[in-house]
């Protein structure tokens, strides 16, 4: 898959182990690299397993949330406009092929 950043300081915490380590330390920002890869493998959001993937509600319907350690969470919506949807109208995470990452952080 494809991914995309919403702004400069994600994107540094995703290009850079040292930075991402400081902001994150060092457990988060390991698994934060390993996600990173396993994105990048995958054809689609479905094959993903690492960090229970989930995906949000509320005022962050329409993303996706992957663990990485003690409540860091990467967060990810499709890049697709508009995102391929079910029939209820959830996100079809089959379907979507690129991602944006939105957070790294945590948000509980």
């Amino acid at each position: 898959m494809e991914i995309a950043f919403d702004n400069g300081e994600l994107e540094k915490l995703c290009s850079n182990a040292r930075y991402a380590a400081r902001k994150l330390g060092p457990i988060s920002a390991k698994k934060l690299c390993n996600r990173l890869a396993d994105i990048v493998a995958a054809q689609n959001v479905t094959e993903l397993v690492a960090g229970n993937p989930h995906p949000l509600k509320g005022d962050r319907k329409g993303c996706l949330s992957i663990a990485l350690h003690r409540g860091h969470r990467l967060v990810l919506r499709p890049v697709h406009d508009p995102a391929p949807s079910l029939e209820d109208g959830g996100t079809d995470w089959s379907r979507v092929t690129a991602v944006r990452v939105v957070e790294i952080g945590d948000y509980h």
